[in-house]
């Protein structure tokens, strides 16, 4: 009888249709901004506001960097499982990552919303 050794949390499939639908995303999005930038006549400030004043353009911009978050987060963890070796360490950055990825999201939504 053959022992097999499980190793790692067998994110695969799910990390890597996390990574391509975030992507998916992000690519929309950003298409989208560019014709918006591309239509708008001017960019100052006003102009800006006005761009981010719609509430289907803010809930686009929030939908966007959810997804960055979600992709970096992903990114990150890979990283640690694959080049951190020491558990707790990995367990730290782990925690620094999700910490720093929540007050973004947290300061994204308020800028977002203050508009």
């Amino acid at each position: 009888m053959v022992n097999r050794e499980v190793t790692g949390a067998h994110y695969g499939l799910r990390d890597w249709l996390a990574q391509r639908l975030t992507a998916v995303v992000m690519l929309v999005y950003t298409l989208l901004a560019i014709g918006l930038l591309i239509a708008t006549p001017t960019l100052d400030y006003d102009a800006w506001r006005e761009l981010f004043t719609p509430q289907w353009m803010k809930l686009a911009t929030l939908l966007f960097l959810l997804s960055v978050f979600l992709h970096a987060w992903v990114g990150m963890r890979n990283i640690f499982m694959d080049y951190v070796g020491h558990g707790g360490l990995r367990l730290a950055l782990y925690a620094l990552v999700i910490a720093a990825l929540i007050v973004y999201a947290a300061w994204s939504a308020q800028i977002l919303w203050s508009i």
